[in-house]
């Protein structure tokens, strides 16, 4: 067959694929419903799709291209999960409750302290986190969801959204977080039906300082508490606090320094009344909804208390602006 003859053949469908991809809706919030009836404690998927942490669970692959260790896993079920180890299991399983209770589509996380894993190899990296028998300690096991597509990432500056009340509000949840890491790589275009889904995918550089590499720090109860929320309040705008400048002797990387520095504008500039609608829909979280966040990332009860209070100081900040 003629490559012309090709082309001609292939035409329709590749026309038929953008035509699909154009009626797309572009979405990033959807409203979760009423707020005192949200499960913080199982968050998205619910407690119908939580792992259970006596099951039995069976090693598949490594991930060893990841930032942080990661494995794949099968439970008894069919279910497969990825494995996160390390430093942000347990703030990104908080941070997934939160980004869910406000409206933004997160991928179904749950934080085990332990469970065992049959056949797991001796892991290139976070190995220090098993014990003899494959006993895992400390990990988040993101759900693998059937019918959901990852087409790619999308530049917080550079996306259909722009200008939304809806993308605003995320600008907003990345600072109420302490997110620092706010890269275009942890941010996923997902197909899902007929919906492109703008989300972030990567929360675990959370509930810390933000900063540079020095000062930055993540699931640090104390530093998160004592961190401020926003820098200045204009009259139809509000700047949040982000740190992500590289320290001046770094900047020998021109590109990293480049992109820590433009993070800042993420949260900066951001209308006023965009700011006070995310609040006031924060505001009718419970105490106890808030403190389930934690609790559903295994942090210690001390621990609880420090981050619940911070996070309700912060969204009475922003419901009074």
């Amino acid at each position: 067959m003629s490559i012309q003859k090709l082309v001609m053949l292939m035409l329709p469908v590749c026309a038929a694929s953008l035509m699909a991809q154009a009626s797309d809706a572009v979405v990033v919030w959807r409203d979760p419903g009423p707020m005192a009836s949200l499960n913080l404690l199982y968050g998205s998927g619910g407690r119908a799709h939580a792992p259970d942490a006596r099951g039995r669970f069976t090693f598949v692959t490594e991930d060893k291209l990841a930032t942080s260790p990661k494995f794949d896993i099968a439970d008894q079920h069919g279910v497969e999960w990825k494995v996160k180890l390390g430093e942000e299991p347990q703030s990104e399983t908080a941070a997934s409750r939160l980004m869910w209770a406000a409206g933004y589509f997160v991928d179904e996380d749950y934080y085990l302290a332990e469970f065992t894993v049959t056949g797991l190899p001796e892991l290139h990296r976070g190995g220090h986190f098993v014990t003899p028998g494959g006993r895992v300690h400390g990990g988040r096991l993101e759900r693998k969801l059937k019918g959901v597509e990852r087409l790619g990432t999308w530049d917080w500056f550079d996306n259909p959204l722009i200008g939304t009340r809806e993308l605003n509000g995320l600008r907003i949840m990345m600072s109420l977080l302490n997110n620092w890491d706010l890269k275009e790589v942890n941010n996923t275009i997902l197909q899902v039906g007929g919906e492109r889904r703008y989300v972030v995918t990567d929360l675990g550089a959370t509930f810390g300082n933000t900063g540079n590499s020095l000062t930055r720090s993540k699931s640090a109860a104390g530093e998160y508490a004592d961190s401020k929320f926003i820098d200045k309040v204009e009259i139809d705008s509000i700047d949040f606090v982000l740190h992500s400048r590289p320290f001046i002797l770094s900047a020998i990387n021109i590109p990293n320094y480049q992109t820590r520095t433009r993070m800042e504008d993420i949260t900066r500039k951001i209308p006023r009344a965009d700011a006070r609608w995310l609040g006031r829909r924060l505001s009718r979280l419970s105490d106890r909804q808030i403190g389930d966040a934690f609790r559903a990332g295994g942090y210690p009860r001390e621990e609880i208390a420090v981050y619940s209070r911070a996070i309700r100081k912060r969204i009475t900040e922003l419901a009074a602006l």
